[in-house]
Order: C-alpha cells, then structure tokens, then sequence
C-alpha cells in the first residue's frame, strides 16, 4: 500500500503543475492517465461503479465527483479539488488536495483551502491504536466548526486495503470514544470535506457530481493513513 500510496502522490504532484487558468479538467484528467500508465499502476476509480475517469475533478462549489469535461475551463481564482486512487499489484491508493488555479486567492478562500488541509492532519494525528472513529471525526470536526467552516455529512473517509472502499467509514465530525476501536494495521483513507458556508448538498442531474446546496465553495483532502503502534503513518506522501 506504501507503493501504491506513493504513485498516488506522484499522480498528484504531476497533475497540481497542470493546473493553470485555461486549462480544461479534461486535460488534466489525460495529464494524470499518461502518469498512471507511465508508473505501472492501474486507474482505481474508472470503470468503478461505471465512473467513467480516472480523476474527480470538482470545483469551486462541487464538493466531490466532479467529472473532468473538455468544456469545463478552470479560470483564475477558482479552486479545484483532484481525487484520484490507483491499484498496484492487488493494493490501493486513493488522496486527493484542492490546489488555486493561478492568481490571488480571497482571504476567506484561502483560509478554507488552509483548515480543511490542517483538518486532515488532525484527523491523522488521531488515528491511533486504541482510539475510535469516532476521535478521528471528531478531531477533523472541531477544528473545522471553530474557524466558521461545515463539515459535509453526506459523504465520508473509509477503510481501504485489497478493495478502494472497506469497512470502517470514517466520517469527518463524531464524539470522541464512540464508533470502532483503531487497530494496529488498519488502513483508513481520512478525508475531510469542508465546506465555505453550510454543510447540506445535493447531487447533479450527472448523478455523480455533489455541490454545495447554498452555493458556497467547499475544499477536500485526503491521505491513505496506516494505523500503527508508532503512530499513524501516511502513506500517500
């Protein structure tokens, strides 16, 4: 998993230096398709559940499972998140960021951008042996609400290993000490999305793409972490 972990990673640095005013998601999604092939990995998520691409690309408003278009332009002072995950030799990788698309940032989008990565670090530093599901939300969830932000709930993190998604979920709020125990050797994939304004959605006529309901713009990260005796240990870096 550290392997395919790490083509995950390059998959996105590859594709972070794609982004730039112009540019289409569908662009990007054949930038990231080339470095999947070139690494020797097999796309997780094209084909999965009939999901036609290998990324998500969603922006400003779209919270996750935007599908990359040849018609959809990015422009200075959008956001775009980028999911992607990968199978190599029976294991999976799955992260994602959300990365400006050239020039200036408002302050408040660059807050938003800053929490929800800093949220997932809390998240991780969590995720030990011993502690539950339950702490990891819950970690993600105060930072989130104590800077104005939401937490989206319809849609969480989860366990991942020999399938893209295995038990447990792993949503991004709870109380601290309820859900399931963290064992050593548990994989989660901890994911917050956070959104700008409030935390309801709803999901395009695509059936894929989940926008905020209000309008507002939402931002995503995500790293495949092990659950250790030494601690958490990330394995999409």
């Amino acid at each position: 998993m550290r392997r395919s972990g790490r083509i995950v990673r390059q998959v996105l640095d590859t594709v972070r230096q794609a982004v730039a005013p112009g540019v289409t998601t569908m662009d990007l999604e054949r930038v990231a398709e080339r470095k999947i092939k070139e690494l020797g990995a097999k796309p997780a998520f094209k084909g999965y559940y009939d999901y036609p691409c290998v990324l998500c690309t969603s922006v400003n408003n779209e919270i996750v499972h935007g599908i990359p278009s040849e018609r959809r332009m990015l422009k200075e002072g959008d956001i775009v998140s980028i999911d992607t995950g990968v199978v190599l030799d029976g294991f999976y990788g799955d992260a994602a960021i959300t990365v400006p698309v050239g020039g200036e940032l408002t302050p408040e989008l660059k807050k938003l951008l800053e929490v929800t990565r800093e949220s997932l670090y809390q998240g991780i530093e969590a995720a030990r042996v011993g502690n539950t599901v339950g702490d990891v939300g819950a970690a993600v969830q105060k930072l989130v609400e104590a800077n104005g932000f939401s937490v989206v709930r319809e849609f969480v993190g989860h366990g991942i290993g020999t399938r893209l998604h295995e038990d447990p979920q792993v949503p991004n709020y709870g109380m601290p000490g309820t859900g399931p125990k963290l064992r050593d050797g548990m994989v989660l994939a901890i994911e917050p999305m956070v959104n700008a304004g409030r935390s309801e959605t709803r999901v395009l006529d695509d059936k894929w793409t989940a926008v905020t309901q209000d309008g507002s713009f939402s931002a995503h990260f995500e790293h495949c972490v092990a659950v250790t005796k030494s601690g958490p240990m990330i394995l999409t870096e």
